[in-house]
Protein backbone atom coordinates (compact mmCIF):
# COMPACT_ATOMS: atom_id res chain seq x y z
CA UNK A 1 0.00 0.00 0.00
CA UNK A 2 1.01 3.62 -0.52
CA UNK A 3 2.10 5.94 2.28
CA UNK A 4 -0.65 8.32 3.39
CA UNK A 5 1.91 11.07 3.93
CA UNK A 6 4.25 11.01 0.93
CA UNK A 7 2.52 8.48 -1.38
CA UNK A 8 5.59 6.26 -1.64
CA UNK A 9 5.71 2.49 -1.13
CA UNK A 10 5.36 0.87 2.29
CA UNK A 11 6.28 -2.53 3.66
CA UNK A 12 4.66 -4.69 6.33
CA UNK A 13 6.75 -4.54 9.53
CA UNK A 14 4.56 -6.56 11.91
CA UNK A 15 1.06 -7.90 12.55
CA UNK A 16 -0.99 -7.55 15.73
CA UNK A 17 -4.53 -8.14 16.97
CA UNK A 18 -6.66 -5.00 17.20
CA UNK A 19 -9.47 -4.90 19.77
CA UNK A 20 -8.29 -8.40 20.72
CA UNK A 21 -9.99 -9.83 17.64
CA UNK A 22 -8.77 -8.45 14.27
CA UNK A 23 -5.41 -9.39 12.73
CA UNK A 24 -3.97 -6.18 11.28
CA UNK A 25 -0.76 -5.39 9.43
CA UNK A 26 1.32 -2.35 10.31
CA UNK A 27 3.01 -0.83 7.28
CA UNK A 28 6.00 1.53 7.26
CA UNK A 29 6.92 3.93 4.48
CA UNK A 30 10.28 3.20 2.87
CA UNK A 31 10.83 6.94 2.33
CA UNK A 32 9.50 9.03 5.24
CA UNK A 33 9.15 6.33 7.89
CA UNK A 34 5.46 6.95 8.59
CA UNK A 35 3.65 3.89 10.00
CA UNK A 36 0.03 3.14 9.15
CA UNK A 37 -2.31 0.25 9.75
CA UNK A 38 -4.18 -1.61 7.05
CA UNK A 39 -7.43 0.05 6.02
CA UNK A 40 -9.04 0.61 9.48
CA UNK A 41 -12.38 -1.13 8.98
CA UNK A 42 -12.83 -1.47 12.76
CA UNK A 43 -13.15 2.24 13.59
CA UNK A 44 -16.93 2.27 14.15
CA UNK A 45 -16.42 -0.37 16.80
CA UNK A 46 -13.37 1.37 18.27
CA UNK A 47 -15.29 4.65 18.60
CA UNK A 48 -18.41 3.34 20.28
CA UNK A 49 -17.14 5.65 23.00
CA UNK A 50 -15.14 8.59 21.52
CA UNK A 51 -12.96 8.88 24.63
CA UNK A 52 -11.61 5.42 25.33
CA UNK A 53 -11.94 4.06 28.87
CA UNK A 54 -8.19 3.49 29.19
CA UNK A 55 -7.35 7.18 28.83
CA UNK A 56 -6.82 7.83 32.53
CA UNK A 57 -4.37 10.62 31.68
CA UNK A 58 -6.97 12.85 30.01
CA UNK A 59 -7.27 15.41 32.83
CA UNK A 60 -3.55 15.50 33.71
CA UNK A 61 -2.67 15.85 30.01
CA UNK A 62 -5.06 18.75 29.52
CA UNK A 63 -3.59 20.58 32.50
CA UNK A 64 -0.01 20.02 31.28
CA UNK A 65 -0.75 20.95 27.66
CA UNK A 66 -2.63 24.05 28.77
CA UNK A 67 0.45 25.25 30.69
CA UNK A 68 2.68 24.57 27.69
CA UNK A 69 0.27 26.17 25.22
CA UNK A 70 -0.24 29.20 27.43
CA UNK A 71 3.48 29.99 27.27
CA UNK A 72 3.91 29.16 23.57
CA UNK A 73 0.94 31.27 22.48
CA UNK A 74 1.80 34.19 24.75
CA UNK A 75 5.47 34.48 23.80
CA UNK A 76 5.39 33.45 20.12
CA UNK A 77 2.02 34.67 18.82
CA UNK A 78 -0.50 37.48 19.20
CA UNK A 79 -2.16 36.39 22.43
CA UNK A 80 -5.08 38.80 21.91
CA UNK A 81 -6.36 37.03 18.80
CA UNK A 82 -8.67 34.00 18.50
CA UNK A 83 -7.61 30.37 18.92
CA UNK A 84 -9.29 27.03 18.28
CA UNK A 85 -8.90 23.58 19.83
CA UNK A 86 -9.42 21.03 17.05
CA UNK A 87 -10.92 17.66 18.05
CA UNK A 88 -11.46 19.32 21.41
CA UNK A 89 -13.12 16.41 23.17
CA UNK A 90 -15.24 17.41 26.15
CA UNK A 91 -14.03 21.02 25.96
CA UNK A 92 -11.82 20.85 29.04
CA UNK A 93 -8.75 22.30 27.30
CA UNK A 94 -10.77 25.15 25.78
CA UNK A 95 -12.20 26.02 29.18
CA UNK A 96 -8.77 26.02 30.85
CA UNK A 97 -7.31 28.23 28.12
CA UNK A 98 -10.16 30.71 28.49
CA UNK A 99 -9.48 30.69 32.23
CA UNK A 100 -5.90 31.68 31.31
CA UNK A 101 -7.31 34.64 29.37
CA UNK A 102 -7.05 33.36 25.78
CA UNK A 103 -10.01 33.75 23.41
CA UNK A 104 -10.29 30.01 22.70
CA UNK A 105 -13.02 28.12 20.86
CA UNK A 106 -13.91 24.43 20.55
CA UNK A 107 -14.69 22.14 17.62
CA UNK A 108 -15.20 18.37 17.54
CA UNK A 109 -17.79 16.58 15.35
CA UNK A 110 -17.65 13.38 17.41
CA UNK A 111 -17.73 14.44 21.06
CA UNK A 112 -20.11 16.45 23.23
CA UNK A 113 -18.83 19.81 24.44
CA UNK A 114 -19.33 19.69 28.22
CA UNK A 115 -16.92 22.26 29.66
CA UNK A 116 -16.83 25.03 27.03
CA UNK A 117 -20.47 25.31 26.02
CA UNK A 118 -21.21 28.60 24.30
CA UNK A 119 -17.73 28.83 22.82
CA UNK A 120 -18.04 26.57 19.79
CA UNK A 121 -16.15 27.55 16.63
CA UNK A 122 -18.24 29.46 14.10
CA UNK A 123 -17.43 27.54 10.92
CA UNK A 124 -18.93 30.32 8.78
CA UNK A 125 -16.36 32.85 9.99
CA UNK A 126 -14.05 34.02 7.22
CA UNK A 127 -11.15 35.31 9.30
CA UNK A 128 -8.09 33.18 10.02
CA UNK A 129 -7.51 31.89 13.52
CA UNK A 130 -4.12 32.78 15.04
CA UNK A 131 -3.28 29.21 16.13
CA UNK A 132 -5.15 25.92 16.07
CA UNK A 133 -4.30 23.34 18.72
CA UNK A 134 -4.69 19.61 18.03
CA UNK A 135 -3.72 17.39 20.92
CA UNK A 136 -3.59 13.59 20.74
CA UNK A 137 -5.54 13.41 17.49
CA UNK A 138 -2.92 13.09 14.71
CA UNK A 139 -2.53 9.41 15.56
CA UNK A 140 -6.30 8.95 15.03
CA UNK A 141 -6.35 10.34 11.48
CA UNK A 142 -7.23 7.81 8.77
CA UNK A 143 -6.29 10.43 6.16
CA UNK A 144 -3.72 12.71 7.82
CA UNK A 145 -3.09 15.01 4.85
CA UNK A 146 -6.81 15.78 4.45
CA UNK A 147 -7.16 16.55 8.16
CA UNK A 148 -4.08 18.76 8.18
CA UNK A 149 -5.41 20.64 5.14
CA UNK A 150 -8.67 21.25 7.03
CA UNK A 151 -6.69 22.71 9.90
CA UNK A 152 -4.61 24.90 7.59
CA UNK A 153 -7.84 26.29 6.15
CA UNK A 154 -8.53 27.57 9.67
CA UNK A 155 -5.03 28.71 10.66
CA UNK A 156 -1.47 28.93 9.35
CA UNK A 157 -0.18 27.64 12.68
CA UNK A 158 -0.81 24.23 14.26
CA UNK A 159 0.35 23.44 17.80
CA UNK A 160 -0.11 19.71 18.33
CA UNK A 161 0.92 16.61 20.23
CA UNK A 162 1.62 13.08 19.08
CA UNK A 163 4.43 10.75 20.08
CA UNK A 164 7.08 10.46 17.38
CA UNK A 165 10.13 8.30 16.69
CA UNK A 166 13.38 9.33 15.02
CA UNK A 167 14.37 6.19 13.13
CA UNK A 168 13.38 2.59 12.52
CA UNK A 169 10.09 1.55 14.09
CA UNK A 170 9.18 1.39 17.80
CA UNK A 171 9.11 -2.14 19.21
CA UNK A 172 5.45 -3.29 19.19
CA UNK A 173 6.04 -5.19 22.44
CA UNK A 174 7.32 -2.08 24.22
CA UNK A 175 5.70 1.03 22.68
CA UNK A 176 2.28 1.43 24.29
CA UNK A 177 1.35 4.19 21.85
CA UNK A 178 0.34 1.59 19.26
CA UNK A 179 -2.65 1.00 21.57
CA UNK A 180 -3.70 -2.29 19.99
CA UNK A 181 -6.34 -2.88 22.64
CA UNK A 182 -8.63 0.06 21.79
CA UNK A 183 -7.82 0.35 18.08
CA UNK A 184 -8.11 4.14 17.78
CA UNK A 185 -4.43 4.81 16.99
CA UNK A 186 -3.83 4.10 13.32
CA UNK A 187 -1.18 6.65 12.22
CA UNK A 188 2.31 6.98 13.68
CA UNK A 189 4.76 9.71 12.73
CA UNK A 190 8.50 9.69 12.35
CA UNK A 191 10.39 12.96 12.56
CA UNK A 192 10.99 12.66 8.80
CA UNK A 193 7.27 12.36 8.08
CA UNK A 194 6.62 15.60 9.99
CA UNK A 195 9.39 17.27 8.00
CA UNK A 196 7.73 16.08 4.79
CA UNK A 197 4.42 17.65 5.90
CA UNK A 198 6.08 20.97 6.74
CA UNK A 199 7.96 21.08 3.42
CA UNK A 200 4.86 20.21 1.42
CA UNK A 201 2.94 23.08 3.00
CA UNK A 202 5.73 25.66 3.13
CA UNK A 203 5.80 25.63 6.92
CA UNK A 204 8.43 25.48 9.64
CA UNK A 205 8.60 22.67 12.18
CA UNK A 206 9.55 23.10 15.82
CA UNK A 207 9.56 20.07 18.10
CA UNK A 208 10.77 18.89 21.47
CA UNK A 209 11.68 15.66 19.68
CA UNK A 210 9.17 13.66 21.68
CA UNK A 211 5.51 14.56 21.66
CA UNK A 212 4.96 18.34 21.38
CA UNK A 213 5.27 20.11 18.02
CA UNK A 214 4.54 23.29 16.09
CA UNK A 215 3.89 23.58 12.35
CA UNK A 216 3.93 27.25 11.54
CA UNK A 217 4.51 30.01 9.03
CA UNK A 218 6.67 31.49 11.79
CA UNK A 219 10.23 30.17 12.05
CA UNK A 220 10.98 29.19 15.63
CA UNK A 221 14.16 27.39 16.63
CA UNK A 222 13.86 24.13 18.53
CA UNK A 223 16.04 25.67 21.25
CA UNK A 224 13.59 28.51 21.86
CA UNK A 225 10.57 26.23 21.54
CA UNK A 226 11.98 23.73 24.05
CA UNK A 227 12.99 26.53 26.43
CA UNK A 228 9.45 27.92 26.41
CA UNK A 229 8.05 24.46 27.17
CA UNK A 230 10.42 24.15 30.14
CA UNK A 231 9.60 27.55 31.67
CA UNK A 232 5.90 26.77 31.30
CA UNK A 233 6.29 24.43 34.27
CA UNK A 234 7.87 27.13 36.48
CA UNK A 235 4.76 29.17 37.28
CA UNK A 236 4.86 31.36 34.15
CA UNK A 237 1.24 30.47 33.17
CA UNK A 238 -0.03 31.82 36.49
CA UNK A 239 1.63 35.17 35.74
CA UNK A 240 0.25 35.15 32.20
CA UNK A 241 -3.23 34.48 33.61
CA UNK A 242 -3.01 37.71 35.59
CA UNK A 243 -1.55 39.75 32.73
CA UNK A 244 -3.93 38.26 30.19
CA UNK A 245 -7.02 38.70 32.40
CA UNK A 246 -8.80 35.42 32.99
CA UNK A 247 -12.14 35.03 31.19
CA UNK A 248 -13.70 32.83 33.88
CA UNK A 249 -15.98 35.50 35.37
CA UNK A 250 -16.53 37.50 32.16
CA UNK A 251 -17.57 34.31 30.33
CA UNK A 252 -20.12 33.55 33.05
CA UNK A 253 -21.60 37.05 32.70
CA UNK A 254 -21.63 36.76 28.90
CA UNK A 255 -23.46 33.42 28.99
CA UNK A 256 -26.03 34.79 31.45
CA UNK A 257 -26.86 37.58 28.99
CA UNK A 258 -27.35 35.05 26.19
Amino acid sequence: MKCKICDNDTKIIFNRKILNKYDVNYNQCNTCGFIQTDDPFWLDEAYESPINIEDTGLVARNILYAKRSCSVLFFLFDHQKKFVDYAGGYGLFTRIMRDYGFDFYWTDPYTQNLFARGFELDLTATHKIEVITAFECFEHFSNPINEINKMLDISDNILFSTEIFSSGAPDPDLWEYYAFQHGQHISFYSLESLKYIKNKNGLHLSSNGKSFHLLSKKKVSNLIFSAILKISLLGIPSLIKIFNQSRTLSDSRLLKKR
